[in-house]
C-alpha cells in the first residue's frame, strides 16, 4: 500500500476523530502542543508518559500524531521487518521542501539501491581520505584555540569547524571562495526545516532555506560534470562515480539530493554531539584526565597525523562520546507513517498515522539507565552493552536506516578527541550550568561558556 502526498501530509492520514481511543492531549487549536515541545522536549515526553503511558496522543507542527515510547517500541518502528513505517511520509513533513530524497527520505527497495551505491564512499580506502583531511583542519583549528586562551562561546566555534571539515572532506579543497555561500546555504536549510511557519511565505525561515536549497542545486548542478571527469578523493568525487547495481551512473539529480542531507547531517549532528561531549568532559575533569592519558598513550607526536588503524585504540574515548549522545541524542524524535494498520500496547494504530519515537525518553529511563542524567561511560563496556536490549540506545536510529555516517562520526570524534586534550584544557566557570535547546537537535541556548587553557609540552 502506498500514501499519496499532498501539501506535505498523507492523504490517507488517519479520519478526524480516528485516534480518539489513545489516550492523551492534543493541545491548543492549529497549535496543538507545539510550543511545549519546542520549550521543553523532554519533560514534555515524560510528563505526557506519565500521564497517559508509552503510546500516547499528540499534536505537533500541524498534525495530530502517535507516540510510542521505550526499547520495544524502537524495535517495532525502526527494526521493522514487515515494512510498516514510512521514513519518506513521516519526515516529508519537516523536510521534504529542504531535503528531497536524501538517503533518510527513502522506502524499502529503492532506499536498500541507494544505501548500497552510497555505500562505497564510506568503505576503508575513502574513509582514511576524509581521516587525513579531517586530521589537518582539526589540528589546525587547535592550534589557533592555543593561541587565543581563555573564555570563548564553545557551539559556534565547534560549529564552524564541522562545517570548514564537512566542505574539506566532503567537497574537496576545490571548493575555494564559494565555501561560505555553500555553507550558509546549509545554515538556512537546516533552520527552515523546523521552522513553525511550513509555507516558504516573504520573510519566513522558510523562505531562506528555499532559497538556500536553490543555492545549493546550482552549485552541484555545475560541479557534477567536472567532479566526474577529474575524479577525487572526497565524498563528492565519490559519489559522482558511484553507480547502481546495474553499473548506471548515479543521476545528477540524485548526487544532489544525498549531498545535502549528507553535508545537514555530517555538520549538524556532530556539532550539537562534539559540544556536549566536550561540555561533558569540562564538568568532569577525572574523565578528561583519562581520555588524555588514553590519547598519550597513542604515542603519537603533536605534529604527526592519526592513521586510521590507531582509532582502534581509543575505547574510553568511543566510550565516553556515547555516553554524550545517550544524554543528549542528536536526532531526539524521529518520525514514521504507518503504511497499514498495526497495533502497540493493545492499541489498534490505523494506517496513515504519524507515528514518532523518542531516542531521548529511552535514554532517560531508570529501568535501563540508572541514574540516568549522571555521566557514566562505563554504561557502554562491552558487557553492560550486551546486557540491555539492543534498541535501547538509538542515537543512530536503527534497522535499514541506521545512519550510514555512523564510522565517519565515530572517526571524528575521535580524531577531534586526540588534538583537542593534546593541546588543551577544557574547564567550565564555577556554578555555571549550560541551559540546553533539546529540539529539533540539541544545543547549548548560551552558545556554552568554557574556558579553554593551553596544554605545556
Amino acid at each position: 500500500m502506498s500514501l499519496q502526498m499532498a501539501d506535505g501530509r498523507a492523504s490517507m492520514a488517519p479520519k478526524r476523530g480516528a485516534l480518539n481511543h489513545i489516550p492523551g492531549d492534543e493541545g491548543w487549536p492549529i497549535l496543538g502542543r507545539t510550543l511545549q515541545v519546542l520549550a521543553d522536549p523532554k519533560g514534555e515526553v515524560e510528563r505526557m508518559a506519565a500521564k497517559y503511558g508509552p503510546a500516547y496522543r499528540s499534536r505537533v507542527l500541524g498534525e495530530t500524531s502517535i507516540t510510542l515510547l521505550g526499547p520495544e517500541a524502537n524495535e517495532l518502528v525502526l527494526f521493522d521487518q514487515a515494512k510498516n513505517f514510512s521514513s519518506t511520509h513521516g519526515w516529508g513533513p519537516i523536510l521534504g521542501l529542504l531535503f528531497p530524497r536524501g538517503l533518510m527520505m527513502l522506502d524499502f527497495d529503492e532506499h536498500r539501491l541507494h544505501r548500497r551505491a552510497l555505500s562505497v564512499a564510506f568503505k576503508a580506502g575513502p574513509m582514511q581520505s576524509y581521516l587525513a583531511a579531517l586530521d589537518s583542519g582539526i589540528a589546525a583549528r587547535v592550534a589557533q584555540w592555543r593561541s587565543e586562551p581563555g573564555e570563548r562561546l564553545f557551539y559556534p566555534a565547534m560549529k564552524q569547524l564541522t562545517l570548514d571539515l564537512a566542505a574539506t572532506s566532503f567537497l574537496g579543497a576545490e571548493i575555494g571562495p564559494q565555501v561560505d555561500a555553500v555553507t550558509r546555504a546549509f545554515v538556512d536549510m537546516v533552520a527552515a526545516s523546523v521552522a513553525p511557519i511550513r509555507k516558504p511565505w516573504p520573510g519566513t525561515a522558510m523562505a531562506k532555506g528555499v532559497r538556500g536549497r536553490q543555492r545549493i542545486v546550482a552549485y552541484f548542478s555545475e560541479q557534477i560534470p567536472i567532479r566526474r571527469a577529474k575524479g577525487g578523493e572526497d565524498l563528492f568525487s565519490q559519489l559522482c562515480q558511484a553507480t547502481h547495481e546495474d553499473g548506471a551512473l548515479l543521476s545528477t539529480q540524485d548526487i544532489i539530493d544525498h549531498m545535502s542531507f549528507l553535508m545537514m547531517a555530517a555538520h549538524d549532528t556532530l556539532t550539537s554531539s562534539l559540544t556536549s561531549f566536550v561540555a561533558l568532559l569540562a564538568a568532569h575533569p577525572d574523565w578528561q584526565e583519562k581520555l588524555r592519558e588514553e590519547v598519550e598513550a597513542l604515542g603519537v607526536p603533536a605534529g604527526q597525523t592519526l592513521t586510521f588503524d590507531r582509532l582502534e585504540a581509543m575505547p574510553l574515548t568511543e566510550m565516553a562520546f556515547k555516553e554524550a549522545m545517550r544524554l543528549k541524542p542528536p536526532v531526539p524524535s524521529i518520525p514514521r507513517r504507518a503504511l497499514r494498520a498495526f497495533s502497540f500496547r493493545g492499541y489498534a494504530i490505523p494506517a496513515g498515522t504519524l507515528v514518532a519515537v523518542n531516542p531521548l525518553f529511552s535514554h532517560h529511563m531508570p529501568q535501563i539507565w540508572p541514574d540516568p542524567d549522571r555521566f557514566d561511560p562505563m554504561r557502554f563496556t562491552d558487557d553492560a552493552q550486551k546486557a540491555r536490549h539492543r534498541f535501547a540506545y538509538v542515537p543512530f536510529g536503527g534497522g535499514a536506516h541506521m545512519c550510514l555516517g555512523l564510522n565517519f562520526a565515530y572517526m571524528q570524534a575521535k580524531c577531534f578527541t586526540r588534538h583537542f586534550l593534546q593541546g588543551l584544557e577544557v574547564s567550565l566557570a564555577p556554578n555555571y550550568a549550560p541551559d540546553w535547546q533539546m529540539w529539533p537537535i540539541p544545543k547549548p541556548k548560551d552558545g556554552l561558556k568554557v574556558t579553554l587553557t593551553p596544554r605545556r609540552g
